[in-house]
């Protein structure tokens, strides 16, 4: 079984942060925020995760400063 590596990708508080652990291959990428609750999404390869945090985190859908959306999917490049 492969060993499973947990990424906090990023945090505002408690109740509004992106986390996703990392099993071999497969990548779990939870979301949590006050407005929506708890949103997980499983991603079986790293195309298909980029692909999602670049629809996800376009600049027309983000609602934060370009620095920070530029960090964010910074992190989600390092996993």
């Amino acid at each position: 079984m492969a060993q499973t590596k947990k990424f906090q990708i990023y945090k505002k508080d408690k109740w509004n942060m992106i986390s996703a652990e990392v099993r071999g291959r497969e990548i779990e990428v939870i979301e949590i925020s006050d407005q929506w609750g708890e949103d997980s999404r499983t991603f079986y390869s790293r195309p298909e995760l980029m692909h999602w945090v670049h629809e996800r985190f376009a600049p027309d859908r983000f609602d934060g400063p370009e620095e920070e959306r530029i960090r964010i999917i910074g992190e989600f490049e390092r996993l």
